[in-house]
């Protein structure tokens, strides 16, 4: 697996890392927690070195996973993990909460379900519109000084706030979505990253699954599952969206690979301090996603995929309405 510096920071991970939140909370029924400690294990095997996770994944029980997955191997790794909300007790989220305090209470809840001593990448879940972002990143700094936490992040913020913030403390890299069907990011996040020396990390770049080409408009979700509540997986949108999926899969035919592979190429090929992380529960997925690392797209091919993409319309919102109000401050 080759590796990828993020941005400025010295934080150097594998080119492709593991989104661990599906394994334990938002895609249905949590996976059996010996299945989940083997996939992880195995995409270490595989030369994954970034493992993204947070504690609303549950909440709480994904950190408590991955502390246990990777502890053989803790040192040669790099392990993400969020702060920013309040639960209510029952297994939800009350709302955000990035008071330095409670910053510093996750930090310490987190080490200690990690079982390790320090948090690599930090980051702010997402924007607290009633606690100044300088506040916030003042705090994770305090937490850098003290050996609690390497690096800072900041998940889904606005152009703005991720200036103030790094005006601060360098952020060293932004976490949000970006994928073949949510390209917003380019528009002036992408610029600012790269102006910053900031490094991206994408979630959901195979479009929570769409772009795998495995969900269609006839597929259910388990009633646990996040999809229900997305406009974009509406059934009526999936019948829409699916045109891009029948394009990307006749490219992905011409390169020899599949759909996901060339999403993910795709992504790579972007810019050199963008590292995805795929998630997923299943082993053959895992290693098809890694294996996006080795295929390189040429400026011809990357141009016949931009030609494809202005063809196609996605129908649908990426986020409900109440979660849209969370992103871009």
């Amino acid at each position: 697996m080759k590796t990828r510096k993020l941005g400025n920071s010295q934080l150097e991970v594998s080119s492709i890392g593991l989104g661990c939140m599906g394994l334990s909370y938002g895609y249905g029924p949590a996976t059996e927690k010996s299945h989940a400690i083997g996939l992880i294990r195995s995409a270490f095997e595989q030369g994954v070195t970034l493992f993204d996770t947070a504690e609303a994944y549950g909440p709480y029980i994904n950190e408590q996973l991955l502390g246990e997955a990777v502890a053989p191997f803790r040192q040669k790794i790099a392990i993400a993990t969020k702060f920013g909300f309040e639960f209510d007790g029952k297994g939800g989220q009350s709302g955000l909460n990035s008071r330095p305090e409670h910053i510093r209470a996750v930090a310490e809840a987190a080490l200690k379900r990690l079982n390790t001593d320090v948090i690599d990448l930090f980051y702010q879940h997402r924007v607290d519109p009633q606690v100044p972002i300088e506040e916030v990143a003042g705090t994770v700094k305090e937490l850098i000084q003290e050996g609690k936490v390497k690096h800072f992040g900041l998940s889904e913020a606005g152009a703005q706030t991720i200036r103030r913030a790094h005006a601060i403390q360098p952020v060293t890299a932004l976490q949000s979505e970006y994928s073949l069907w949510w390209r917003e990011p380019e528009a002036e996040i992408l610029p600012t990253l790269e102006e910053l020396g900031i490094g991206f990390i994408p979630f959901s770049p195979l479009g929570k699954g769409f772009l795998t080409g495995a969900i269609n408009q006839d597929t259910t979700f388990d009633s646990s599952d996040f999809r229900n509540i997305v406009p974009r997986f509406s059934i009526e949108a999936r019948k829409a969206n699916q045109a891009l999926v029948t394009l990307l899969e006749q490219i992905a035919q011409q390169k020899g690979a599949t759909p996901a592979q060339i999403a993910l190429s795709w992504l790579l090929a972007q810019k050199p301090w963008i590292v995805p992380i795929p998630g997923t529960t299943k082993l053959s997925r895992l290693h098809e996603n890694l294996a996006s690392a080795d295929i390189e797209l040429s400026q011809q091919e990357l141009s016949n995929i931009e030609k494809v993409l202005a063809s196609v319309t996605v129908e649908g919102a990426r986020y409900p309405e109440h979660l849209q109000k969370r992103v871009g401050n």
